[in-house]
């Protein structure tokens, strides 16, 4: 059976190639927030599965790039 947490990280990393693919052929760059927002997302869900390993110090790291890239995310959508 599929977690859902897989199905999380699949959906959101679909999510951020489709729109890193956009805007590379379409050069229009205004969407970055939203795959730096989407890429963090999927930061904090490997963080949870690393939790969920057991593995501490990369579940840390990966929580502390999530709350880097939503803080990024923020201040360019500003």
């Amino acid at each position: 059976m599929v977690n859902l947490l897989t199905i999380l990280q699949i959906l959101f990393s679909i999510i951020v190639v489709s729109l890193s693919t956009y805007s590379i052929i379409t050069s229009d760059y205004q969407l970055n927030f939203l795959v730096v927002f989407f890429l963090g997302l999927l930061m904090l869900i490997l963080g949870i599965k690393e939790f969920q390993r057991e593995r501490k110090v990369s579940g840390w790291f990966h929580i502390g790039v999530f709350l880097f890239s939503v803080f990024v995310s923020i201040q360019i959508f500003l």
